[in-house]
């Protein structure tokens, strides 16, 4: 745990702050960053240096214009601002929608700058190394989850949407459960068909690939 009362206001405690809130970034973006992630090193830095700066800005108010002091409101417009940059870094390609983790991390980032802009130092560094962790492991307990899971999405493109219902039939066959359909239109004159299936056994996988990739209707197959 850190030592000292970093919300006292004076030259020294700001140049912690801002110290620290500079290497805790760096520290979020370059994890990102090695990642080959859209928001890198230098764009979480700086999401978070100007939240510090917000923190810093309102307690100066406070200081010195105890009349106009607000403490809620310019950090709730950072936290509500962050959240339209990190829009910005959502992009939903093919069946995939890419960036939720960059948005989220650019919001957490400013999030973190905001407690250390106001002191609160012990908070910005325990939240920024269960953020790394967060990162690091999940994943492979998501990958985990996922192998061993009875439940698969499968994203299929077909020639017309009538041939759906022969395709669930041989689907049903073999014992898997359909457990929700939805459907949408190509950029031809096909129908995409997003599958959630429950498979009664392990292999299963393997067998509904086979069915979906030997029929001649099936135009395409990808499994999530």
């Amino acid at each position: 745990m850190l030592v000292g009362n970093f919300a006292e206001w004076n030259l020294q405690n700001i140049l912690i702050r801002v110290i620290v809130s500079t290497v805790l970034g760096g520290i979020i973006g370059l994890d990102r960053g090695m990642k080959h992630r859209g928001a890198g090193t230098k764009t979480i830095t700086v999401v978070c240096l100007g939240a510090t700066l917000v923190m810093l800005t309102e307690q100066y108010i406070q200081m010195n214009f105890p009349g106009l002091a607000n403490m809620n409101r310019m950090a709730a417009q950072v936290i509500s601002g962050v959240g339209f940059i990190g829009v910005g870094t959502i992009i939903v390609s093919r069946h995939r929608v890419r960036g939720l983790t960059t948005a989220a991390t650019l919001w957490a980032s400013a999030c973190v700058g905001l407690a250390v802009g106001i002191g609160f130092v012990e908070g910005g560094v325990i939240t920024t190394a269960m953020m790394l962790v967060s990162l690091h492991v999940l994943p492979f307990v998501e990958h985990f989850a996922t192998r061993h899971s009875r439940y698969c999405n499968v994203f299929i493109e077909l020639e017309d949407s009538r041939d759906l219902h022969r395709i669930l039939q041989q689907l049903r066959e073999v014992g898997v459960v359909i457990d929700s359909i939805e459907m949408g239109e190509t950029k031809g004159s096909g129908s995409s068909v997003h599958l959630v299936l429950y498979l009664k056994k392990a292999a299963g996988r393997t067998e509904i690939y086979d069915i979906l990739t030997k029929s001649d209707k099936v135009m395409s197959v990808d499994f999530l």
